[in-house]
């Protein structure tokens, strides 16, 4: 690879695929970068595998990426770094993670460590994300317990470090130990599984707390209890003929309060407020904070089955939060949550027939009579290479979210020769097919572009070649531009100038299908839910 004006830099990428194990290492070397006066260098290496030994199971995964300097995320774009990680060598934060795991039976341990490698800008300097080092996890989880119980015990030991003149607050090392006893009953008609959840968590710091203590302790019980009814009929919309079923569900769960607010937050964030974590018994994810709740969460689903192929056609929920007394325990800054309703989830999804589907997510504040999340999207695909998709975002401003944001996204894949009136797909010994592929996401509040992805296939008897241009923004005044090529000769090789432009078109397209890949139709098991 030669830089006009940098310099000459050799990078290289080594893959292997074995039955058990696979992986792969890319690298990059400049021997002397001209614009830095100084050597600079980045690589990356990915290993997944396991072993069946006669003590149990073993599993390696190792992830690991370094750069030479602090510059290199700016100074190489995604185009010059090794090939098929240019987003994971641009980055800011690079890990290298490690992971060695056992488990037999039904014990499983694991030993990690974890190490971030942050990329300072003087003037934008970011708080940098906790080492581990190491973290040592046991979980003991029984297949059988008598009186059909379920029942799951984990302990974990983790060093958090990082440095405290960014973080301003000490190192710790942290254990803790949870057990949950449930006891599933399970019927056609419903389900009820009351559980109960204990949770006891130790903390010693490197340094004094702000109340001058070196170590602390917290306790805490909890209870909840699921519950759900399954009612079913026969109906027959539009000529079809479907299983109707109305899923109405209960969930209670209460935590005494504990005050937390002395704890450092180490690994814990707040959940997003979706249809997965409105039935779960804490708000926060991470083991630093254990929210105090006393409420009931209501909701109902409906979903219309095909009667012949068991395919959802259409699924419609609603659920909400009924809260008994206030969430005194938050993040850091946060305020407590006193209001008695939730935010109102509504969600769709319609898939009427193969070509076209249709969701939508709303979160409606009762109290305000206004709309705090929408999400509205479509999509139209009637053939292989055909797809369409369109989709309206909107985030209102909250405690959680300082900045609000209003988004349309459209994306394609569709051949340039159906607009001639040459439909279909090629054919032996037939002329080569144009495809247009492409994703636009266009911010409504700023009145730009904020990712561009646009290119061009063309495909030939034995070969198929890819221009793609991809615009994608990576901070609010700044974004990184690069143009890539691509000849794929079918059933041989690729060969790139610069990055990968089908790995783009596959993270950025939704729906995108390679060419000439063999596409199965979807059958009654991939499509019931």
């Amino acid at each position: 690879m030669l830089m006009s004006r940098r310099g000459a830099a050799l990078s290289g990428e080594f893959r292997y695929l074995e039955p058990t194990y696979s992986g792969q290492a890319s690298g990059l070397y400049m021997p002397r970068d001209q614009l830095r006066d100084r050597d600079r260098w980045a690589y990356a290496l990915k290993h997944n595998g396991t072993i069946d030994s006669p003590i149990g199971g073993l599993g390696l995964n190792i992830d690991a990426k370094r750069v030479s300097d602090d510059n290199y995320w700016r100074d190489f774009s995604q185009r010059t770094s090794p090939m098929g990680l240019g987003t994971q060598l641009t980055q800011r934060l690079l890990s290298a993670d490690a992971s060695l795991g056992w488990s037999r039976d039904d014990h499983s341990v694991s030993v990690r460590t974890l190490k971030w490698q942050t990329l300072q800008d003087e003037n934008a300097r970011i708080v940098p994300p906790y080492d581990r080092m190491p973290q040592l996890h046991w979980r003991y989880a029984p297949q059988e317990v008598p009186g059909g119980f379920d029942a799951t015990v984990e302990a974990d030991y983790t060093r958090f470090r990082a440095d405290s003149f960014y973080t301003r607050q000490p190192n710790a090392d942290r254990s803790f130990l949870t057990a949950q006893l449930s006891r599933p009953f399970l019927a056609p008609a419903g389900f009820v599984v009351p559980k109960v959840m204990l949770n006891t968590t130790n903390y010693q710091f490197d340094s004094a707390i702000t109340n001058g203590q070196t170590s602390l302790s917290r306790t805490l019980p909890t209870f909840s209890l699921d519950s759900g009814l399954v009612f079913e009929r026969d109906a027959s919309y539009f000529g079809r003929n479907f299983l109707q079923t109305l899923e109405p569900r209960a969930f209670y769960t209460y935590t005494p309060y504990r005050d937390q607010s002395m704890i450092p937050i180490y690994d814990t964030g707040l959940n997003d407020f979706n249809f997965a974590s409105i039935y779960t018994e804490n708000a926060f994810g991470g083991n630093d904070r254990i929210a105090d709740n006393n409420l009931l969460t209501l909701g109902v689903t409906t979903r219309l089955l095909d009667a012949d192929t068991g395919a959802e056609a259409v699924r419609l929920g609603v659920a909400q939060r009924l809260r008994f007394s206030n969430q005194d325990v938050t993040m850091p800054g946060g305020k407590a949550v006193n209001d008695r309703l939730s935010d109102v989830l509504f969600g769709a999804g319609i898939n009427w027939t193969p070509e076209w589907a249709f969701d939508t997510t709303v979160q409606y504040n009762p109290k305000t009579s206004r709309s705090m999340r929408s999400t509205v999207g479509a999509r139209y695909s009637p053939s292989k290479y055909h797809t369409v998709s369109a989709a309206y975002r909107l985030q209102k401003a909250n405690d959680f979210i300082g900045e609000a944001s209003e988004q349309f996204d459209v994306g394609w894949q569709w051949p340039l020769n159906d607009l001639w009136g040459d439909k279909g797909e090629r054919v032996p010994g037939g002329p080569g097919r144009w495809y247009s592929v492409g994703r636009l996401n266009y911010s409504m509040k700023d009145s730009k572009f904020v990712d561009t992805v646009v290119g061009l296939e063309y495909e030939s008897c034995c070969w198929v070649g890819r221009v793609v241009l991809e615009r994608l923004q990576n901070t609010l005044v700044s974004s990184n531009t690069r143009l890539m090529f691509q000849v794929e000769f079918l059933g041989f090789s690729r060969l790139s100038l610069g990055s990968n432009p089908l790995q783009s078109l596959q993270r950025n397209v939704p729906r995108y299908q390679m060419l000439r890949q063999d596409v199965s139709s979807p059958s009654r098991f991939t499509q019931y839910d």
